[in-house]
């Protein structure tokens, strides 16, 4: 199995892109996270505010499934393109 150094040069930057949109999700999450609050005590004239509790709670719960398989994604290809940089250096030595 012969693997070239643009092979693994085109893993990594796929890496790098899945890695860094995975950051910017779990970022985004994060800043979503802190506008919500964790008990909110309303009266009946309040409605707004709780529906928009439940749509910020539905968006963050909305990026659970991307964000878990970004990370999948980008594990593996760091795996993998490690895997193939270590054969290749021990092919070569």
């Amino acid at each position: 199995m012969d693997v070239s150094q643009d092979t693994i040069f085109a893993l990594a930057i796929a890496w790098a892109v899945v890695t860094v949109v995975l950051i910017c999700l779990v970022i985004y999450r994060i800043t979503l996270e802190s506008h919500e609050d964790d008990q909110i005590f309303l009266t009946s004239g309040e409605d707004g505010l709780a529906n928009e509790q439940r749509v910020l709670v539905a968006r963050i719960n909305k990026l659970s499934k991307p964000i878990t398989l970004l990370i999948i994604v980008s594990s593996a290809l760091l795996v993998v393109t490690g895997g193939l940089w270590l054969w290749q250096g021990f092919k070569s030595f």
